[in-house]
């Protein structure tokens, strides 16, 4: 049995991307599925992949459904299209959109295909993860709970900041430093004209 294995990069950023390897008689749902799963994205939304070319242009549509919009062509089913069905050549592409809301962007690209399957492995499974995830919802209220806990942990509070610590060259240690570099310079000069 084939495995292929996809890599999906953020349209956005190429540095974040995904290694995903299946089988090649799983379906599309499959790599759908383990895509969202990769980026740490829930599957509310709709989501649909297109055959590409080199050029990255759509072709035919793969949908998780029929959707209620116009088609130039019926779309193919995820869940009832084997993905060895719409590979045509080696270096194979797709696009792969979820959340037609927010248009979430992937360009997903055949780099591998190999006969063994890695028996540790339950397959769709994300071999590779590069770049930091992207968040599917923004990050306020995840930046807002982390920064809480951070500053209860370390109590960092701006009393903690004014209490005990000072800035520098408060106590004129800064310039006594800065006297000591001078004459360590001076050193250093009248050392350079023996020689």
């Amino acid at each position: 049995m084939a495995i292929l294995k996809f890599r999906v990069y953020f349209q956005e950023d190429e540095s974040i991307y995904r290694d995903i390897v299946v089988k090649h008689t799983q379906t599309f749902f499959d790599l759908h599925s383990a895509i969202l799963r990769s980026y740490e994205f829930d599957s509310k939304h709709q989501a649909t992949f297109y055959r590409s070319n080199d050029s990255w242009q759509r072709g035919k549509e793969i949908s998780v459904e029929k959707y209620d919009k116009e088609y130039k062509a019926e779309p193919l089913i995820m869940n009832e299209t084997a993905i060895n069905t719409e590979i045509r050549d080696p270096n194979q592409k797709f696009i792969y959109e979820y959340d037609f809301t927010k248009n979430w962007h992937f360009m997903v690209e055949l780099i591998n295909v190999d006969k063994e399957e890695n028996k540790k492995l339950e397959y769709p499974a994300c071999v590779r993860s590069e770049g930091i995830s992207i968040s599917q919802y923004g990050t306020k209220g995840l930046v807002d709970k982390r920064l809480a806990e951070m500053e209860e942990k370390y109590d960092l509070k701006p009393e903690a900041l004014q209490e005990g610590y000072g800035t520098e060259g408060e106590d004129g240690s800064g310039e006594e430093a800065e006297e000591t570099h001078d004459e360590g310079e001076n050193e250093s000069a009248e050392e350079q004209e023996d020689f």
